[in-house]
Order: C-alpha cells, then sequence, then structure tokens
C-alpha cells in the first residue's frame, strides 16, 4: 500500500530532499507546500494520509495550522519534522493532536518506519512515537508525593504550564474542559502563592516536576 503524504516546510530544498528521501519508500508525495495557509489548503484539497510538516512558516506555526485541520476535521496522521529539539514544542504538538515529532536527524530509515507504522496501525495515536512519547507520558503522569501542596490532576497541570502550555493546550492535552483547568490553575496559584503563571512554572523547575 502506497503512503500519501503532503509535505511542508518553508525551505524548498528540504522540500526538495523529503521527495527524494520518499522516492522509493513506496509512498507518494501528493503535494508541497511552504506556508501554514497552504499547508491547510492542500491537505483538505488532498486528504493525503500523512502530513509531515515543520514547525516554523513564515505566516505562521505549524501548531496553528494543525489546530485549523483538526478542527476542519482531517483525521489523518500529523508528523512533525524539525530541528527545533524543545520539550515545549514537544508538547504543543501534542496538544493540537500530532501523532509523532521527529527531529530532522532522524534516519532516512526511522522517518520511513514512523510514517508506515502510523499508517498501517489505526490505533497508532493512542501510542505517541517519537519525542512525542516521553513527553505525554511527563504530562500525564499523575503521582502522590507528601511533600507536594498539590493535587495529582493539579499537578499534571502545573507541568503543563511550565512547559509552557496555555489553558487551551492544557485542556487538549488532558482531555479535561478549559473551565476545569482555570480552576486547577487559580487553585494552583493559590497553594504555591504565587503570583503569575511563571512564578508557579519555577516553583516546578526547583522541585523537579520536569526534567
Amino acid at each position: 500500500m502506497s503512503v500519501r503524504l503532503v509535505v511542508a516546510d518553508p525551505h524548498p530544498v528540504v522540500r526538495a530532499g523529503l521527495v527524494a528521501f520518499f522516492a522509493d519508500a513506496d509512498a507518494q508525495i501528493v503535494d508541497e507546500a511552504q506556508t501554514g495557509e497552504q499547508l491547510v489548503a492542500k491537505t483538505l484539497a488532498a486528504w493525503p494520509d500523512v502530513v509531515l510538516l515543520d514547525v516554523k512558516f513564515p505566516d505562521q506555526t505549524g501548531f496553528e495550522a494543525v489546530e485549523t485541520l483538526r478542527a476542519r476535521r482531517y483525521d489523518g496522521r500529523i508528523v512533525f519534522f524539525s530541528d527545533v529539539d524543545q520539550q515545549a514544542s514537544f508538547a504543543r504538538a501534542l496538544a493540537v493532536g500530532a501523532d509523532s515529532y521527529l527531529l530532522k536527524k532522524t534516519s532516512r530509515a526511522e522517518l520511513c518506519r514512523v510514517v508506515r507504522a502510523l499508517v498501517a496501525d489505526s490505533d497508532a495515536g493512542l501510542e505517541r512515537s517519537g519525542e512525542l512519547r516521553r513527553v505525554a507520558s511527563l504530562v500525564r503522569r499523575r503521582t502522590v508525593d507528601p511533600t507536594n501542596p498539590l493535587t495529582p490532576r493539579e499537578t499534571q497541570v502545573l507541568r503543563c504550564i511550565a512547559l509552557g502550555l496555555s489553558n487551551k493546550e492544557i485542556a487538549a492535552s488532558l482531555r479535561l474542559s478549559l473551565d476545569t483547568i482555570k480552576e486547577h490553575v487559580q487553585n494552583i496559584l493559590r497553594k504555591l502563592d504565587a503570583r503569575d503563571r511563571a512564578q508557579a512554572a519555577v516553583w516546578a523547575v526547583r522541585n523537579k516536576l520536569i526534567p
């Protein structure tokens, strides 16, 4: 079965390399995009099996583009392929509904393997691959620490805050309502006697809630 892809990257040389990358991998590049707007339009027109995209575009972020695609009911696989190696980016990719996040130093064999595995396994999104597996485990970890004044759920939310996620992104990551997240944030700030989210994030780092 040939995998149909839309490849999106702001750099023509990178896109050309990806096309060559998949040329002999039983995959078909059905379209290319260099902006977030193009990515959304071309994906909805072609409805590929996989969208392979970078994080940065001249008009918007890849996260914003994916959020639009998911809102428009695109249900194909989404793989970030970027040189941005930051936990905050992994967490945002998870929040918007990506299936995998691979760094551009990833080998050709591994990239092809992940793409084909995601298409072949209808439940692959439940166990995300690449960098998302680690950050998903971190975000969803619920542990009880007697020295921590927060509940396990509040601790989860605080980890997300420390990763730089907005309330909306936290709600998506933890599959909770936005109102529930807002309530948790207020409880966290009160319990930690923190003035704002930044101060709460510092507390999280100092107390090793995130590596």
